[in-house]
């Protein structure tokens, strides 16, 4: 492959999924990761592409764009099937479940589904779905608020509706997280709906998958030491392990292949 192919292949896969690490382009590219890391290093010096740790991002300094639903569940489909198995794992029935909006979490509701006698608190539409005339028997509590392109429900009515409420643990998917930033998303009101889903739980478990890294949206949720738990795919870098391990009480890595 010539090298202009390769740089050309490089911005496409940036471009579509809006993160990707050294290792899945070299993977993708058949080459080495020293060879991208410097396809990296020029196409960031170009301005075409932004250079993270362990990776690069679009050139956007600060996301403001929030995604559809339908492109997100396209995205990394087979770490967040394995993140939702491995955060699965820390509910019992019984339980008092938050679910923040967001493709992770839907993929994670639909392995709730057959865990009994749970109470799920969500601002999710599309959540709210995936428990309905299930087999199991769940008790489904819906905010209400104004609708996003993530399907999820934001804005005053949504946060009023959950300062009075209280989960055992709340699951939230972020759009980005860094060490600067925290967790955040490009949408403000969601930002704010987040911060009110956090504050109903005793616990916070983060599901993210590995491209979320380094990566900035408009707002934070929350700084990264918020999060009891944080549950990803194996794919993570090993220097952002390292950062995390630092702000983070515990970190899951699921065998994202």
């Amino acid at each position: 492959m010539l090298v202009t192919d390769r740089r050309r292949r490089v911005l496409d896969e940036v471009r579509r999924y809006g993160s990707v690490s050294v290792r899945e382009l070299a993977s993708r590219l058949a080459v080495s990761e020293m060879t991208i890391r410097r396809d990296l290093e020029l196409l960031d010096a170009e301005g075409r592409l932004r250079r993270v740790r362990g990776g690069a991002t679009s050139p956007r300094a600060h996301d403001t764009e929030e995604p559809a639903f339908a492109e997100t569940t396209r995205r990394h489909t087979t770490e967040k099937e394995a993140i939702a198995r491995a955060a699965a794992e820390l509910v019992r029935p019984g339980m008092s479940i938050g679910l923040s909006g967001g493709s992770t979490t839907w993929t994670l509701a639909r392995e709730l589904r057959q865990v009994p006698d749970l109470t799920i608190v969500t601002n999710s539409l599309r959540i709210g779905d995936e428990f309905a005339g299930g087999d199991a028997q769940h008790t489904v509590i819906l905010t209400g608020g104004i609708r996003t392109p993530s399907d999820a429900l934001v804005g005053p009515v949504a946060v009023q509706a959950l300062q009075s409420l209280h989960c055992d643990v709340l699951f939230m998917g972020v759009f980005g997280m860094a060490v600067d930033a925290g967790f955040t998303t490009p949408n403000l009101m969601e930002a704010e709906t987040n911060r009110a889903l956090v504050q109903a739980a005793r616990r916070l478990v983060v599901v993210a998958d590995h491209s979320k890294w380094d990566r900035v949206g408009l707002s934070t949720i929350a700084e990264l030491a918020a999060a009891d738990v944080l549950v990803c795919d194996d794919n993570l870098p090993a220097d952002a392990q390292e950062d995390l391990d630092t702000q983070i009480q515990r970190i899951v890595l699921a065998p994202g292949h």
